[in-house]
């Protein structure tokens, strides 16, 4: 891994350009959509990838209407301030003041707590960046960081593409092989899918628009499994049913399923996805249930899990256990296509070895689970049972 060099190869050949040009009062959006087309789509040097270009929040700022004026021509309705506030904070756990200054924020897709405004383009380079997205307060929409070119059609205006050629004439940068964007043969559909994407979110997410759910599933599944799995967006079935298979067709019946499930909010409180626990019971049958048993598996492994408190782990087995030991009066001990049943439940086996659980259990009102009351029972007649 080469460590990055910050160089203004953009910004020096750009002020070069402009020296030379009668023209020198030019908008934001020019200024920067010229420093990208001069920086190429990435530089190499000794057969080695080279940074030629530092985005800062004017790159971004550049988008806002570009990415406004497409979502308008898609049919999408921007959601009132108040609308989209909720939103946000419902999809992302991010609280929006509303009287702050800053008209961009960064949802870092690998620390959901992290509130730093970084800029981060999703796509191979010699960084390894964080999977980033970026509320745009005031448009009220979201988008990726992208270059100019990705969502708009420069080629269109004949001196822009003229301006692109003079600067890779001008290009004497010793050792150093810019590839510019003119020379992307499906530049034209990186840019739509780029704008498709945009679209199909912002319009699922903040118009309720149900049509592009089967696209962002298709389409879009970084995105959608890491909005479940990160932020725990578990309202829409099928993001649900992605996520839940990729993990089964990944992860088969490891317990790291129960990391997914059971989680820490940015204020350290226990947060249980019963979407997707109501969505391991569904899928379980006398024939399958990996699911279930990978479940299982992270009750067995909680003991010694150090992410929750006693009281934690406690009512985390108690959901495990309402889910789990149900399907235990009926397939214990039974072998059958992808099942394997054990003789008993992880419920059973951990209150054999903390009678505890029992009163502890008995004093939270069960949590108010539907069937944990009806299993401890069950349990407890084959432990008295049992002892006789």
């Amino acid at each position: 891994m080469i460590k990055k060099i910050t160089i203004f190869l953009a910004v020096l050949l750009l002020n070069k350009f402009q020296s030379q040009s009668p023209e020198n009062s030019e908008t934001s959006f020019m200024v920067i959509l010229k420093s990208q087309l001069i920086a190429g789509v990435s530089g190499e040097k000794n057969e080695t990838d080279y940074p030629t270009y530092k985005f800062t929040l004017k790159d971004l700022e550049a988008t806002e209407s570009i990415i406004a004026k497409e979502l308008d021509d898609n049919g999408y309705k921007k959601p009132s301030t108040e609308e989209f506030i909720n939103k946000i904070n419902m999809i992302f756990k991010r609280v929006i003041a509303p009287k702050s200054d800053s008209k961009y924020l960064h949802i870092n897709f690998e620390d959901k707590c992290s509130k730093d405004l970084k800029l981060y383009k999703n796509s191979n380079s010699i960084d390894i960046n964080p999977y980033s997205t970026y509320i745009f307060k005031n448009g009220r929409f979201i988008s990726d960081l992208y270059s100019i070119p990705e969502i708009m059609d420069y080629t269109k205006n004949p001196k822009l593409f003229q301006f692109e050629k003079d600067a890779e004439n001008n290009n004497h940068i010793k050792d150093v092989k810019i590839y510019y964007w003119k020379d992307i043969a499906d530049l034209k559909e990186i840019r739509k899918r780029n704008i498709n994407t945009i679209v199909a979110r912002n319009m699922y997410l903040f118009n309720d628009n149900k049509t592009y759910v089967t696209w962002l599933v298709t389409q879009d599944p970084t995105f959608v499994k890491t909005l479940v799995k990160q932020f725990g967006y578990t309202k829409e079935p099928k993001f649900n049913d992605l996520t839940m298979n990729d993990y089964l067709n990944n992860y088969q019946t490891s317990s790291d399923i129960g990391d997914v499930i059971f989680t820490k909010n940015c204020n350290g409180k226990l947060e249980i996805r019963t979407e997707l626990l109501k969505y391991i019971k569904e899928h379980t049958k006398s024939d399958e249930n990996r699911l279930l048993t990978a479940l299982e598996n992270f009750g067995y492994a909680l003991k010694d899990n150090n992410s929750f408190t006693p009281d934690e782990k406690y009512k985390i087995l108690a959901y495990i256990g309402n889910t789990v030991d149900p399907f235990y009066l009926n397939f214990a001990g039974v072998n059958s296509g992808n099942a394997v049943w054990n003789a008993e439940s992880v419920l059973y086996n951990s209150i054999v070895k903390d009678r505890n659980i029992i009163s502890v259990f008995q004093k939270n009102n069960y949590y108010d689970l539907p069937d944990l009351k009806d299993s401890l029972m069950r349990i407890q007649g084959i432990i008295e049972h049992s002892s006789e």
